[in-house]
Formats: structure tokens, C-alpha cells, sequence
């Protein structure tokens, strides 16, 4: 079950979503091949920090973070990889490294790779590492309204 806090944001605002329970995945790859979805058509989550506070880079599961560019479309003087001990407090009902993309419900800014926007639905983990949600993009952008931008690098290995 996604967590409760996700649950109840999306059922108070009318989202339809499809939830699908999948054997434990850890990395958003292994994610992507336990649940049959390709890995450009799942978000993954990464944890940044931009300017020494936490943010969400959400992008497609086989692309990295390009830092640089998530640096110059924050507008910040830096922007690094959080480590999971600057967030996992901050996220205490998700696995750590399953927290689905929704920093609006964690006070954090969202950024999304703009090649998810072209994408009618958008699949991530759903708070653990055994489940996955599936909603429209267009309702995930209206109630997270994160800022889109180019900032994917290589592919992942």
C-alpha cells in the first residue's frame, strides 16, 4: 500500500491511481524490470541538495542527475547528491531510497527532467520497495506543479 500520507493527498484530490505490489526492488532499474516498465518510463527520485537544502530531482530510471545543469536551472551556487542521512529523517513512513516524488507533501521543491512531461501517465515508487504507482502525468504536475527542466545525463549502466 502506498503511504498513507500519499493515499490520502491523492484520494482527497480526486487522482485515480493504479497501485502494483511487485517483489522487493532497490534500485529504480530493478524497479523498472520486476514491474515490466521500462526504465525511460519510470520516475526515479533523486535526493539533491541545492544551495544546502533538500530538493527532488525526478527524472527517468536509466538516466542520471546532470548536477551542472540542475545548478543553473535552480539559479544556486551548488547543487550535490543529499546522502541518505541529510533525508532519511525527513521521510520517515518511506523506505529510504523509495520515497515517491511528491515534495510538496514533505515541504521540499520538485524538479522533473522535461522528458517526462511528454509521457501520459507516470509510474515511481510508492514510499517502498515493493510497490508502484501509476497516475496520469497531468495530475501529478497540477498538484505537485514542480519546476521542468533539461537536467538528465547518460544513461545509467
Amino acid at each position: 500500500m502506498p503511504t498513507q500520507k500519499l493515499k490520502e493527498f491523492l484520494d482527497a484530490n480526486n487522482v485515480r491511481y493504479v497501485s502494483t505490489i511487485h517483489s522487493a526492488a532497490y534500485t529504480a532499474q530493478e524497479v523498472a524490470s520486476v514491474a515490466h516498465v521500462k526504465g525511460k518510463e519510470l520516475a526515479k527520485t533523486v535526493m539533491v541538495k541545492i544551495d544546502d537544502e533538500l530538493a527532488m530531482a525526478v527524472l527517468p530510471a536509466s538516466f542520471q542527475v546532470d548536477l551542472a545543469a540542475l545548478k543553473l536551472t535552480a539559479d544556486a551556487g551548488s547543487a550535490v547528491l543529499a546522502t541518505e542521512v541529510e533525508f532519511r529523517g525527513k521521510f520517515p513512513e518511506c523506505d529510504t531510497g523509495a520515497m515517491p516524488p511528491f515534495g510538496n507533501l514533505y515541504g521540499m521543491p520538485v524538479f522533473v527532467e522535461e522528458t517526462l512531461t511528454r509521457d501520459k501517465e507516470i509510474a515511481f515508487s510508492a514510499g517502498t520497495h515493493r510497490e508502484l504507482l501509476r497516475l496520469a502525468y497531468e495530475d501529478f504536475s497540477r498538484l505537485v506543479r514542480p519546476t521542468i527542466a533539461k537536467f538528465r545525463a547518460s544513461r545509467v549502466a
